[in-house]
Formats: structure tokens, C-alpha cells, sequence
């Protein structure tokens, strides 16, 4: 399936300009005064070193001076993938441009291209946090690492026979990674059920998405035994929810209380000032194969020193695994969130062909059918993830091709217009966007014992 409408990509990009973005915190301390430790100077935020109060190095915003731009010219998938490929994230896909993250040289290359280049806008100005690490007073509703974690826990303690949560690992700095594990039955009748699984802030700046998972929870076991089709899916289905794959990054993104845009999770780099790897191009799958990321460690789609080198992805990819049982997966179909473009996407990324070797076109045809259904629900638009551009080292790419989980992309609110708010739309859509997503998990849920059911081939595959 190839475009024929103006499409929007999935958000491995940055809408706002990361006027502090990616950084390395050197060990590059002056000497130690008579009085210990350097001083935080108030009026600027800096220590005498001239680290920030909020871990940024002076050095390692210079590294990672990105901003938002527009790029007039790529119409087709091969020129926005030729885009790409200096290095920038693509952050939608319009009729006859792109949206894109980019610095000074990655858009004299593009320039070089032919194409015209734009800058845009920032991220919106919503106000200073009272304190560090949280959002503007504008977006208070949104929920921090902090925040996010209580709820959870307050959902479990709600809905004890419905919900436990599982420590799958820990992120670069330290975070908990949780995995909630969500369904009606016990470790007998669970053996029996297909699993689903739920992902979410793969990308720093996609605070959406968390919010997208605490309304899972809350919907989940607020309905349960009234809503008939909610009732039937914990009674059959085994739901694991993932609500932060990337918390240090989510935090950093909002350490000074306004919005940074930041999109990597903060690993350093070994020998570059540019901190973070693109946990989305992370995954051992086709990594780094294709065109699809860059080498590159001040890239926005910087691929990793080696697969599974973020500790994040590894954590993620390891809980996967053991959910091989007796050889065989019980994760049978998941969704990984992300903002934004309003799109249902499924692999492969890393070529362009609709089938190719681990994908045949039952399979296709499997994934279509059922992200058509789920799109028509929700809005969206639907399609091959590569008929954006080529991208490589994707969780969805991962989970078909390494653990043949169907696994789809959605990129919610906004379009691809980017009206609204890009990559921080305001507070006050969070409860309506998340809800617009209810009938497209429940069907991706009802599905999930038999994908081939969809394409009439229950039989040939699942008896």
C-alpha cells in the first residue's frame, strides 16, 4: 500500500526546538574552591563550571542546537528518506513537505538537496513549572514520572484482583521501568490466554502517550463488570501495559518546568558532547540495515553503539523474551504510542515492499485489514509505516520480525498540520484523545487470539 494522501510520519522527530536539549554532563569540573562543591549562581542557573542547575553542560547545548523546520519539496517516500538520511527526525509528513528536527548543518545539506527550508516555531510557551522536573502551570493536568507512578499505584490498590505491577528493569539513570499486568483469573488460566501488549514514551517529548496508558488502567478497571466487552477481554486476555519506556528522557524534557523537546533517552555518548540514543531505532531487528537512522551520536535518530545498547530497549526487549513460554510467544498483538500525525502504522519499516522475507502477504494482508478497522475507529490514517520513509531498528519491526507479535504504531493527536500543540498539545484534549483510542485497543484486544480472523483464514492458521 503506498500513499495517496498527504501522510504524517511516525513522531521520531521533534516538533519544538531544543534550545537545551541533548547533553553530555562532563566530569570537566573546575577545581575545587576553599568552600567545597561549585555554586549554583541563581540569576542564571549555572554553576561555576558551567553545568546547569538541571545537569546541562554549556558544552553539550552547543553539540545539540536543533530546532523545528519546514521542508518544502519531498512528495515521495524515497525523497523524504533521503531527507532522513542527514541525520534529522522527521516529524510529519505534509502534501509536498516535511516537518523535520534539524541543526545548522543537516539543513545546509538539505538546502544542497534543492529543497526550500523554513524555520518554525518552538515549542508553545505555556509558563515556568513552580519547580523543577514538571510541566507549565498551563499543563498541570499532565503527569510526571513522579506523578504517573502514584496513579498507578493507587489504579492497583483500586483494582487488586485485576491489576499487579511487575519491576521489569531500570532506565540509564536509575527509574523504575514497570510493566502493569492487567487481567480477571490466575497463574492457571492465564497459561491459556493470549497476551497483549501495551507500550508508551518510547520518545521524550510524547507525554500524550503517557497519559494514553494511565487512562488504559483507569478504563480497564473502572469498567470492568459493567462494559461487556471490557468484562470478556480481562476474562480471556492477559494485558501488560509498559506506561514509561523512556522516563529519564521524559523527565529531562521538562527539568527546567517549560518544554525542551527533547526526544532520546539521556545515555551518554562515549567521546561526543551529544547525549541519548533513539530507543526507536534501538531495537534488534534490521538494525541500522537500511538507510533508516543515523550513525551518527548528535543525530535525532541516532541509532546506538549496538543493538539493544540502551538500557531502556534492552529491559523492554528482555521482558519480551520472557514471555516465551514452552517456545512459544504469548504475546500475540501490541500497540507502541507515540505522537504525533493521527496514524495506525504497521511493519515492515525497513524496506518499502508490502511483503518481503519474515512477512507474507497473509500476514499483509492481516496487518491491514485489522489496522484499517482500528483506524476507521479512531480517525486515523493507515499504512505501512515505510510508505512514510524507511526507518530501521523499530520496536514494531522487532516484534514481527524477531518475535512475530502483529505490533502497530499509533501516533496520536494532532494531524500532521501539527495545529494544536505538535508534540505538547494542550492539557485540555488529553481526556477527549485518549478516549478516541478506547475502540481501537478493544478491537486490537478481540483480535488478539487470531489476527488471520480478520482475513478469513481463522482456520488455515489458528486451529
Amino acid at each position: 500500500m503506498r500513499p495517496h494522501t498527504p501522510r504524517t510520519r511516525r513522531s521520531h522527530g521533534r516538533w519544538a526546538a531544543a534550545t537545551g536539549a541533548a547533553l553530555l554532563t562532563l566530569a570537566m569540573a573546575a577545581p575545587a574552591s576553599s568552600h567545597g562543591a561549585d555554586r549554583p549562581d541563581r540569576s542564571n542557573g549555572t554553576f561555576s563550571n558551567g553545568t546547569r542547575t538541571d545537569g546541562t553542560h554549556a558544552d553539550e547545548i552547543r553539540a545539540n542546537d536543533t530546532r523545528s523546520y519546514e521542508v518544502a519539496g519531498p512528495r515521495t517516500a524515497a525523497q523524504r528518506t533521503a531527507v532522513a538520511a542527514t541525520g534529522v527526525s522527521v516529524d510529519a509528513v505534509r502534501k509536498d513537505s516535511v516537518v523535520v528536527t534539524a541543526n545548522a548543518a543537516q539543513v545546509e545539506r538539505i538546502r544542497a538537496m534543492g529543497h526550500r527550508v523554513t524555520a518554525l516555531p518552538g515549542a508553545p510557551d505555556r509558563g515556568r513549572a513552580a519547580q523543577p522536573y514538571d510541566f507549565p502551570p498551563a499543563d498541570s493536568k499532565y503527569h510526571n514520572y513522579a506523578r504517573a507512578m502514584a496513579e498507578i499505584d493507587a489504579d492497583i490498590a483500586a483494582y487488586p484482583s485485576l491489576m499487579s505491577k511487575q519491576v521489569i528493569g531500570k532506565s540509564y539513570e536509575g527509574r523504575d521501568i514497570i510493566a502493569v499486568k492487567v487481567t480477571n483469573g490466575s497463574a492457571t488460566t492465564d497459561a491459556a490466554r493470549p497476551e497483549v501488549l501495551f507500550t508508551h514514551h518510547q520518545h521524550a517529548r510524547e507525554h500524550l502517550t503517557v497519559e494514553m496508558a494511565l487512562y488504559l488502567l483507569k478504563e480497564f478497571g473502572s469498567q470492568y463488570g459493567k462494559d461487556a466487552r471490557v468484562t470478556k477481554m480481562l476474562d480471556s486476555r492477559v494485558i501488560w501495559i509498559v506506561p514509561d519506556v523512556n522516563p529519564d528522557g521524559g523527565e529531562y524534557d521538562i527539568a527546567t518546568g517549560t518544554y525542551r523537546g527533547w526526544r532520546k533517552n539521556r545515555q551518554p555518548n562515549a567521546g561526543s558532547n551529544s547525549r541519548g540514543t533513539d530507543t526507536n531505532r534501538n531495537w534488534d531487528y534490521k538494525w541500522g540495515c537500511c538507510g533508516g537512522s543515523s550513525g551518527s551520536t548528535g543525530s535525532e535518530t541516532y541509532r546506538g553503539s549496538g543493538p539493544e545498547s540502551a538500557p531502556e530497549v534492552k529491559v523492554v526487549a528482555d521482558f519480551v523474551r520472557s514471555r516465551v513460554v514452552g517456545g512459544k510467544q504469548q504475546i500475540k498483538a501490541a500497540i507502541d504510542f507515540h505522537t504525533y500525525s493521527e496514524l495506525v502504522l504497521w511493519p515492515f519499516g525497513w524496506t518499502h515492499d508490502d511483503t518481503a522475507p519474515g512477512m507474507t502477504q497473509d500476514d499483509r494482508d492481516a496487518f491491514a485489514t485489522v489496522g484499517k478497522s482500528m483506524a476507521a475507529s479512531n480517525g486515523y490514517t493507515p499504512e505501512q509505516s515505510s510508505d512514510l520513509y524507511i526507518t530501521d531498528g523499530s520496536i514494531d519491526d522487532w516484534l514481527w520480525g524477531n518475535q512475530k507479535v502483529f505490533a502497530y504504531t499509533f501516533e496520536m493527536y494532532p494531524d500532521a498540520s501539527g495545529a494544536g500543540g505538535g508534540f505538547y498539545p494542550p492539557a485540555s484534549v488529553i481526556d477527549r484523545e485518549v478516549a478516541r483510542n478506547r475502540e481501537a485497543v478493544l478491537q486490537l484486544l478481540e483480535n488478539a487470539d487470531c489476527m488471520y480472523r480478520s482475513i478469513g483464514k481463522e482456520q488455515q492458521y489458528c486451529s
